[in-house]
């Protein structure tokens, strides 16, 4: 088996992105439109197995002071072997990323994966603010 992780956007299977992303907790209903415009405006990473998309994560940045992790994703057949692993530490060597000095992400349920590349619950939650626009 031959694991492959690109930022090669043709390389994308924007059918299996969108599929995973629509249906997931923190993505629902995103459109296959919205998916689209969202990668064209990121730094993307695919993870593919034997030439096959089995994950996908996108890094929102402006490669000095910020990078926000997003929509990260392993396939479900695929996950418990150590490709989301794999997957953030190709994140987090990029030689494009190496500047950033502030990284964010949102996790329901991955903490642990997270935790093992420096992410941490913030100590004061109250100074981040937000706007959510439905």
């Amino acid at each position: 088996m031959s694991i492959l992780i690109s930022t090669d956007n043709k390389l994308l299977d924007i059918d299996c992105i969108h599929q995973f992303l629509t249906n997931s907790y923190w993505a629902g209903g995103r459109s296959k439109e919205e998916v689209v415009k969202s990668i064209e405006n990121s730094l993307n990473f695919g993870i593919y197995l034997d030439g096959n998309q089995i994950g996908f994560a996108r890094i929102l940045t402006d490669y000095t002071v910020f990078g926000y992790v997003m929509d990260v994703f392993i396939l479900e057949k695929f996950r418990r072997k150590g490709y989301a692993h794999q997957l953030m530490k190709a994140i987090m060597n990029h030689k494009d990323l190496q500047q950033i000095q502030r990284w964010m992400l949102a996790t329901k349920d991955a903490h642990r994966l997270y935790q093992q590349f420096g992410f941490e619950p913030i100590p004061d939650p109250s100074m981040i603010m937000g706007k959510l626009i439905s």
